[in-house]
């Protein structure tokens, strides 16, 4: 298994949602990295996230940060 600079991106963009609340989202401004624009595009595509802009986690995106957590806190 390898993790390619795609899944990278959208990990990286996973771990800045805030885990403390569900009412909380995240904006991806249209000044940002296409990198980052384009994360949050495909985790829309998957049904991670509600908005192709970012916006809140799905059931799924839930889900998926706490994987995201234990990975970030196993490989510090």
């Amino acid at each position: 298994m390898q993790f390619d600079k795609n899944m990278i991106d959208e990990l990286t963009l996973l771990a800045k949602f805030p885990r403390n609340s569900q009412m909380q989202g995240i904006k991806i401004h249209s000044d940002a990295e296409n990198s980052i624009k384009d994360a949050a595009k495909r985790l829309y595509d998957k049904g991670i996230t509600d908005s192709p802009d970012g916006g809140y986690l799905t059931d799924l995106g839930l889900d998926l940060i706490n994987h995201v957590s234990v990975i970030n806190s196993a490989l510090r």
